[in-house]
């Protein structure tokens, strides 16, 4: 098998997706930002090559003798309004990967989506690949621009691209380097410490199960197509009660009326752009824990042999390696 080309391996599913094609022998080249932290692909023997999705020009070297591509790499937001450059990223990036893909004759394109990219289906209606990307989804700039990008991805295909596109929902799983919102929650309460949290409910996978399930597109899906990467579907109090039961030691945690939260929202996200920090409770966080998370992976299970995980056996292994990262962040160093 020929050289693959990984965007964003640095993040939570790309160094997974990495960490899973080296176990199959398969050679992986990493596209990485200039100054990015490659600290998740330390170890692994990956080559590493700079480039930028914005800049098409210094996509041609890490093209060079590659035969398919995973294109992961993207710009997260769960702010609300306008964002240009998570559109730019996420739509023109992918627009520049195809490009070069077709320029390149690269033999299979693997995008990965979202399952917020999709139009939202209201509660009572089962979530599966009959519905449609939704390009002026209301929810958020993030949701609009994946969509965009599958879409693009989409034409691509019916052009003659080889490509298939994978939409995974909330991601849990070992090697969070980045610290995800949801890896936050884990951490925090396997750590012990007070917890605060709305009523809600979400659908959440293995990162090692997308990863396959990524893999498996690769190997078996139908050019065009796309598959929904998901788990299974968890309150967040349960969640929490779940943590507590794995380690076996308890936590503060109180629930915050879903009326005060809504208030309080219209004002955290004024408060996360002037601190610089990182958003964990905004309009679009809370609109997604309420919103209609019946989500069905049977296709990607009929085609492609998608087997996730049980939630619980995610949570103990997610629970493990926070705490062993914790370990090794506050253990002294040796002399």
């Amino acid at each position: 098998m020929g050289k693959i080309l990984v965007t964003g391996a640095t993040g939570h599913i790309g160094n997974v997706l990495v960490r899973a094609l080296l176990a199959k022998g398969r050679q992986v080249r990493a596209l990485i930002w200039r100054g990015e932290d490659t600290t998740p692909l330390e170890g692994l023997e990956v080559e590493q090559v700079e480039g930028d999705v914005l800049d098409l020009d210094s996509l041609a070297p890490a093209f060079k003798d590659i035969d398919k591509v995973y294109h992961l790499a993207g710009l997260i937001s769960i702010m609300p309004g306008k964002q240009d450059l998570v559109q730019r990223v996420n739509l023109g990036g992918t627009r520049n990967m195809l490009q070069c893909a077709r320029q390149f004759g690269v033999q299979r394109f693997v995008y990965t989506s979202s399952i917020h990219a999709l139009e939202h289906a209201p509660q009572g209606v089962l979530i599966d690949e009959n519905l449609s990307f939704d390009p002026v989804n209301t929810l958020g700039a993030y949701d609009c621009s994946k969509a965009a990008a599958s879409l693009a991805v989409k034409e691509a295909a019916q052009q003659g691209l080889d490509a298939v596109l994978v939409c995974p929902t909330g991601v849990i799983g070992p090697y969070d380097y980045r610290r995800s919102e949801i890896g936050e929650v884990i951490r925090t309460a396997a750590e012990q410490k007070p917890q605060l949290y709305v009523e809600g409910a979400y659908d959440f996978v293995d990162v090692r199960d997308v990863a396959q399930g990524m893999i498996l597109a690769e190997e078996k899906g139908r050019s065009g197509e796309s598959y929904i990467l998901s788990g299974e579907r968890i309150s967040v109090r349960y969640l929490l009660e779940t943590i507590r039961e794995i380690t076996g030691k308890g936590f503060f945690s109180l629930k915050v009326p879903t009326s005060l939260a809504h208030f309080v929202t219209r004002f955290t996200p004024t408060y996360y752009r002037l601190t610089k920090s990182k958003p964990r409770i905004t309009p679009y966080s809370l609109e997604v824990l309420n919103s209609n998370c019946h989500i069905s992976h049977e296709k990607a299970t009929r085609e492609l042999g998608y087997k996730p995980r049980s939630l619980r056996e995610s949570l103990t292994d997610t629970v493990a390696w926070f705490l062993e990262n914790y370990r090794r962040r506050t253990s002294p160093k040796s002399a």
